[in-house]
């Protein structure tokens, strides 16, 4: 496989990312914070720290790929008045993710829980694209269980990116 071709595709699943997480957040925007604090039957995790957990977790990723991150600084519960910083913050993780994204292969150590943990950086910079969809779809689901249908998961899917950057049918 050419270079080209993976680059250009490595790309697209960042850049669908980056705009599938900013559909969310500004849907989620629209919540009050007690929709925000809505979860599922005997599970301690809710739309807002969910939300927060996969910003928070994108900055993470970045750190671990050997970028500088600013601290995310909103408290749980998560309020509506706290989707603006977390637009922002995830917007500028996701552009570093992208941008990491363009570095060569290698395997980046790091230090957890007095563990030493060996990542390839291709391997982290999947689970951040992996991660941010598993989330999108866990918070979909919950609001879809309270009967909240404002996030479309087939809006946001590859498909959509292609058609909203005039690259579709």
């Amino acid at each position: 496989m050419s270079e080209l071709l993976r680059n250009v595709t490595l790309d697209r699943l960042f850049r669908h990312m980056a705009w599938a997480n900013s559909y969310l957040l500004k849907k989620l925007s629209q919540l009050s914070t007690e929709e925000l604090a809505l979860g599922l039957p005997d599970n301690d995790w809710n739309v807002g720290a969910i939300t927060e957990h996969f910003v928070r977790s994108a900055g993470f990723y970045v750190r671990r790929l050997g970028g500088e991150i600013e601290t995310l600084s909103v408290d749980l519960p998560l309020t509506p008045s706290d989707l603006g910083q977390l637009q922002e913050r995830s917007a500028r993780y996701d552009e570093q993710l992208r941008e990491e994204s363009l570095k060569e292969e290698a395997i980046l150590v790091h230090e957890r829980d007095g563990q030493t943990i060996r990542r390839a950086r291709s391997t982290i910079l999947g689970q951040s694209i992996h991660h941010a969809i598993e989330h999108r779809a866990q918070i979909a689901d919950i609001l879809v269980f309270h009967k909240i249908t404002i996030i479309d998961l087939d809006e946001i899917d590859v498909w959509g990116l292609g058609d909203a950057e005039g690259m579709g049918e």
